[in-house]
């Protein structure tokens, strides 16, 4: 009896040991008149084009945004006559002032420059004053490929702007959607539009890298838009564009050594071009506040030689006689704090601040002379034209 219970024993064991093994090996053996099972699907590529942009690896596309702005977006040629010497003149001063009392002789050469622009109205284009300047003859090529001549209606060289009109003849033209470069924040991603060095139009990539740039000696009213995107000689004049393709600044200008793009360009703020092409079109120039002084910078050995307590107001280096400000009390040596309780932070901040006054209107001046406060009651005159 033992014997056979010891032989039932192995015969489970090794049953049990044989079900094992093929439940993990083959488990389609144990189905018993059930229906097989479906072969796995063979592994397939998804359809491209129900995947998101980041999934097919294309990234984010600005596709839309381009389409919206570019046809709006035109480039400049312009062509201007200098004469050139034929003998080139001596570097010693004194016979180049001797030569220069005989009849020059010399003859006409016609120079050539590119720029961009962008149609802000019907007809009328907004783009660079140094793009136009002394201009002969300006040609404008849209980007559906029609080319046709250009006037000036009137230029800024304050703000580095120029409006120019596109004769009636043109036909429809596409036209810009303006946008506010209030809302802009240091690291949105912006796109320029432009012609650079002649090759066409084109689009490049970047960030805002920083607002209100100042006190880089290329205007005299100065709040520039950094960006990185490619800017290059000829995008002068073109338009910087937010991700909806609004536009929110004109490129005016790079930093570079080499000509080319370091990742450093300007932009004027779409809402300084957008005022002074306004009163461009209605009045042919721009009319500005003026005081008639040279402000300076307080800096910390300026502060302490006054005995101030901090940095904050301008000094005044200079006034014109018979300028709003003279007439009005203001010395060298005063310290504007502020204008009509408005707080004058520098030089930038303060030839803007009355640049945005009415001529004819008075306002209060809060300085410190010799160190005891005063107010100064000036009536704002208006800004001479820079000549152009």
């Amino acid at each position: 009896m033992r014997r056979l219970w010891l032989i039932f024993a192995q015969a489970v064991t090794v049953s049990l040991a044989i079900l094992f093994v093929v439940s993990t090996l083959r488990p389609d053996w144990l189905r018993l008149g059930g229906p097989a099972a479906p072969p796995a699907p063979a592994p397939s590529r998804p359809d491209a084009a129900a995947l998101p942009a980041a999934a097919r690896g294309g990234g984010l596309s600005f596709a839309p945004a381009v389409a919206r702005a570019a046809p709006a977006v035109v480039n400049v040629y312009t062509a201007k006559h200098v004469d050139v010497p034929l003998i080139p003149l001596p570097d010693d001063p004194v016979i180049r002032e001797l030569l220069g009392q005989l009849p020059s002789v010399s003859r006409r050469h016609e120079s050539t420059s590119l720029g961009s622009g962008v149609i802000v109205q019907d007809r009328y284009v907004l783009t660079n004053y140094h793009v136009v300047e002394a201009a002969d003859a300006i040609e404008v090529a849209l980007a559906d490929g029609r080319e046709t001549r250009a006037e000036v209606v009137g230029a800024d060289p304050e703000t580095d702007l120029a409006v120019l009109k596109l004769p009636e003849h043109i036909g429809a033209v596409p036209v810009a959607t303006l946008g506010s470069d209030g809302a802009l924040k240091v690291g949105d991603i912006v796109l320029a539009i432009g012609n650079p060095f002649g090759v066409g139009q084109t689009t490049t990539q970047g960030i805002v890298s920083a607002l209100g740039r100042s006190s880089l000696g290329l205007n005299t009213y100065e709040n520039f838009i950094q960006t990185d995107a490619a800017i290059n000689p000829g995008n002068s004049g073109g338009a910087l564009i937010d991700q909806r393709g609004n536009v929110v600044g004109i490129n005016t200008a790079i930093y570079s050594q080499s000509g080319g793009s370091l990742g450093i360009g300007f932009a004027v703020p779409i809402d300084t071009a957008r005022s002074v092409m306004d009163e461009i079109i209605r009045t042919g120039y721009v009319r500005r506040g003026w005081l008639g002084v040279e402000p300076q910078d307080l800096t910390p050995d300026l502060a302490r030689a006054f005995k101030l307590g901090n940095q904050r107001g301008v000094i005044i280096a200079g006034v014109m006689r018979d300028g709003p400000a003279g007439r009005g009390g203001l010395r060298v040596g005063d310290i504007v704090l502020s204008i009509d309780g408005n707080d004058v932070r520098n030089t930038s901040s303060m030839l803007a601040m009355i640049a945005l006054l009415p001529p004819g209107q008075e306002v209060a001046l809060s300085v410190l002379r010799g160190g005891r406060p005063m107010e100064l009651k000036v009536k704002i005159g208006v800004r001479p034209q820079r000549p152009r």
